[in-house]
């Protein structure tokens, strides 16, 4: 493990973890432990505030972003660590978007995120369309597209998680909508 004042990185993703983290500048002082972990359901990431922080001030609240330590493509199990640097710094930056999400809301706005994300396929579709869009606007469209190209196209993943991650995400095309609005210049009066 490695560690700053705020972040706790395993040494296998440290420098995934760095890149990811110097997009977003306002998560420098946010705490932030990046967790493997054996098996996540559903999915290979997920961001979510320490639970014992709920209630805590906005400033004072910690997250952790937990890691499945394997993924099976082409029938095969994956060491999450060996997949392209690049497809984990988007993938993680992807979980960082949600961080950002979270920050501004209160305990109890918290506490039914969690409760909509359990129960509701709409709620999880805004949620994970809100990550991807933090995303972009902190300038990882890079990252987070070669991410959806692996995902969707070259990993080899069960139909079933593409059409899930087709479902839930933003397209890539939506991805350069957003990319090419945020880069608009503005109009002046």
């Amino acid at each position: 493990m490695t560690m700053n004042a705020q972040h706790i990185i395993p040494q296998e993703i440290y420098e995934e973890a760095k890149i990811a983290l110097s997009h977003y500048p306002e998560l420098a002082h946010t705490p932030i432990e990046f967790k493997f972990k054996s098996k996540i359901k559903k999915s290979t990431m997920q961001a979510q505030p320490v639970f014992g922080h709920l209630f805590r001030s906005k400033k004072k609240r910690g997250y952790k972003i937990l890691i499945s330590e394997e993924i099976e493509i082409n029938k095969k199990i994956l060491k999450t660590v060996e997949m392209p640097s690049k497809i984990m710094i988007g993938w993680l930056g992807h979980e960082l978007g949600h961080v950002c999400d979270f920050k501004d809301r209160s305990g109890l706005n918290l506490i039914g995120f969690g409760i909509g994300y359990l129960f509701s396929r709409n709620y999880i579709r805004e949620a994970e369309r809100r990550a991807d869009t933090f995303a972009v606007a902190h300038g990882m469209e890079e990252y987070i597209l070669d991410t959806k190209e692996f995902i969707l196209k070259k990993a080899g993943l069960s139909q079933k998680y593409v059409d899930r991650i087709k479902d839930l995400y933003l397209s890539p095309e939506e991805i350069m909508t957003l990319v090419e609005e945020r880069d608009l210049p503005l109009k002046t009066q």
